[in-house]
């Protein structure tokens, strides 16, 4: 099982960050079986703690549980290393269902939670386009009858409209690291 991440370095709020790009590779049983870590600040810090994790026989749900620096100018609150971990356990929970580029389809029916300033950055070819604050409200567009597939830039709105639409009876699930990851496969 794999899940991928694309957070920033250290906290947002905080000048200079850069975009890392994450993935974490782990048995159905949460075990860590290895992860890459590619970016400009910190990459080899969160392969350092993945990497103590795994020797010690940790888990995915250990790293949701790790207590790291917090300081804006090196670490978010809740860090990458967290962050592969919460979602490893979404997955393995059942609570949102994933698929990743190499599995969408012709017919895959993908819905585009980003904003439309940011669809300049380009797109899935045949995405439908309702942002994640109007997604509510515009339920009624969409079909009962075919499994969506939520992206969003990197994941995070994926989740939430997953969790939006799997409560409203839709069968959805989330393209894991949104249109960030799609772009690396397709090498756009």
């Amino acid at each position: 099982m794999k899940v991928y991440a694309f957070p920033m370095s250290h906290a947002g709020y905080y000048p200079g960050g850069k975009q890392l790009k994450m993935k974490l590779l782990f048995a159905p049983d949460g075990k860590i079986l290895g992860a890459q870590a590619i970016g400009e600040q910190y990459a080899e810090k969160q392969i350092d703690v993945i990497s103590a994790v795994m020797h010690f026989g940790g888990t995915v749900y250990d790293l949701e549980q790790m207590e790291l620096c917090y300081a804006p100018p090196f670490n978010s609150a809740k860090s990458p290393v967290n962050m592969l971990g919460f979602i490893a356990h979404n997955v393995l929970s059942g609570l949102c269902p994933t698929v990743y580029p190499e599995d969408l389809t012709d017919d895959s029916f993908v819905l585009d939670v980003r904003n439309p300033s940011e669809l300049r950055f380009g797109g899935i070819p045949g995405a439908v386009n309702i942002p994640l604050d109007m997604l509510r409200n515009n339920l009624d567009k969409l079909p009962k009858d075919k499994k969506i597939v939520a992206s969003c830039a990197v994941g995070l709105r994926g989740y939430l409209a997953v969790r939006i639409l799997r409560q409203h009876g839709f069968d959805a699930c989330n393209l894991s690291g949104g249109y960030s990851l799609y772009r690396l496969y397709k090498r756009i």
